[in-house]
C-alpha cells in the first residue's frame, strides 16, 4: 500500500463504535440525546452561577469554567460522529483529524487542571479559613485559570506539530468514533518521529495525569487531616459535604479515563477501548451538572430561581 504524507484533501476513515448497520440509528439517538443533555445541563449550571451574586465566590467560578470546558470537550468529538452517522461516511478529513486532536487534547488537560485547582480552592477554604479571602482573590483565580489554558495549548500544539512529521497509509482506518491521539500513533508508519511522540504521549500523561492526581490526594489528605482535629459533627458533615460533589467527579473522571488507558496499554481489542472512551468523553461530562445540582443546595436554589425567572417569561 502507498504510503504518503496526508494532504488536506486526504482523510482518515473512523470505523465508530458499530459497523451493524442496524444499530447506527440507536447509536445517532442515543449520543444526539447524551449530547443534548449535556450543553444544556451545563448552561444551566453557567447561567444559574452569573445570575447570582451570592454565588460570585472561587469555588462557583471554576465550576462555571468546569461547565464551558464540558462544553468544549464533548463538543470536539461528539457532533462529528452524530453526522457521520446521519451520512453514512466514515471519512475525517486530516486538517479535521488533526483540529480534533488538538482540541480534545486541550479540553481534557483542562478538566484536569480545572479538577485540581477545585481541590486546591477546597483545601484553603477548610483549613485556612481566616486566609482564604487572600490567598483565593480574584486575581488569583483568573491567573490560576488561564495559565491552565497556557500550559494545555502548548502541550496540545506539541503534540499537533510531532503528528504533521508522521506518514500514513491511504484511507486509513481508525478504530474509534474520533481521532484519539493514541489510536492514531498505532496506525501511523513506525518511524523515529512516531516513536518521539509516543514516548512525549506518555510523558504528558505523566506530568498531566500524575501530578494533579497527587496534589488533589494531598489536598484531601490534609482536609481530613484538619477535619479530625475539629471535635462539632456539624462542622464536619458540612466540609465534607461541600467537597462531596468534587470528589464524586473526580472519581468519575480519573476512574473512567485510567480504564481507557489501561485498555489501551494492555492486550484489550480497540473496540473495548472506544466503548471504554464514551464514559469520559461522553458520560462524565453528561453527569457532571446532576452530581453539583444535586449534592449542593446553594446551586438547586439557584437553578430554581433561574428555571422560575424563565418560566414566568414565557
Amino acid at each position: 500500500m502507498e504510503i504518503e504524507n496526508y494532504t488536506g484533501a486526504s482523510q482518515f476513515l473512523l470505523l465508530g463504535l458499530s459497523q451493524d448497520p442496524k444499530l447506527q440509528p440507536i447509536l445517532f439517538g442515543m449520543f444526539l440525546f447524551m449530547y443534548l443533555v449535556t450543553v444544556l445541563g451545563n448552561l444551566l449550571i453557567i447561567l444559574a452561577i452569573s445570575s447570582n451574586s451570592h454565588l460570585h465566590t472561587p469555588m462557583y467560578f471554576f465550576l462555571s469554567n468546569l461547565s464551558f470546558i464540558d462544553i468544549c470537550f464533548i463538543s470536539s468529538t461528539v457532533p462529528k460522529m452524530l453526522v457521520n452517522i446521519h451520512a453514512h461516511n466514515k471519512g475525517i478529513l486530516y486538517t479535521e483529524c488533526l483540529t480534533q486532536i488538538y482540541l480534545f487534547l486541550a479540553f481534557v488537560g483542562m478538566d484536569n487542571l480545572l479538577l485540581t485547582i477545585m481541590a486546591y480552592d477546597h483545601f484553603v477554604a477548610i483549613c485556612h479559613p481566616l486566609k482564604y479571602v487572600t490567598i483565593m482573590n480574584p486575581n488569583v483565580c483568573v491567573f490560576l485559570v488561564l495559565i491552565s489554558w497556557l500550559i494545555m495549548f502548548l502541550v496540545s500544539l506539541l503534540h499537533i506539530l510531532l503528528i504533521k512529521k508522521l506518514t500514513f497509509s491511504r484511507d486509513t482506518e481508525i478504530p474509534h468514533f474520533f481521532c484519539e491521539l493514541a489510536q492514531v500513533l498505532k496506525v501511523a508508519r513506525s518511524d523515529a518521529i512516531a516513536n518521539v511522540n509516543i514516548v512525549l504521549l506518555y510523558l504528558s500523561t505523566a506530568l498531566l495525569g500524575v501530578c494533579p492526581i497527587t496534589g488533589i490526594l494531598f489536598s484531601y489528605s490534609q482536609i481530613v487531616s484538619s477535619l479530625m482535629k475539629v471535635s462539632s459533627t456539624e462542622s464536619k458533615f458540612k466540609a465534607f459535604s461541600t467537597c462531596g460533589s468534587h470528589l464524586c467527579v473526580v472519581s468519575l473522571f480519573y476512574g473512567t479515563g485510567l480504564r481507557v488507558y489501561l485498555s489501551s496499554a494492555g492486550t484489550h481489542s480497540s473496540h473495548d477501548s472506544s466503548v471504554a472512551s464514551v464514559m469520559y468523553t461522553v458520560v462524565t461530562p453528561m453527569l457532571n451538572p446532576f452530581i453539583y445540582s444535586l449534592k449542593n443546595k446553594d446551586m438547586k436554589g439557584a437553578l430554581g430561581r433561574l428555571l422560575g425567572r424563565a418560566a414566568s417569561c414565557l
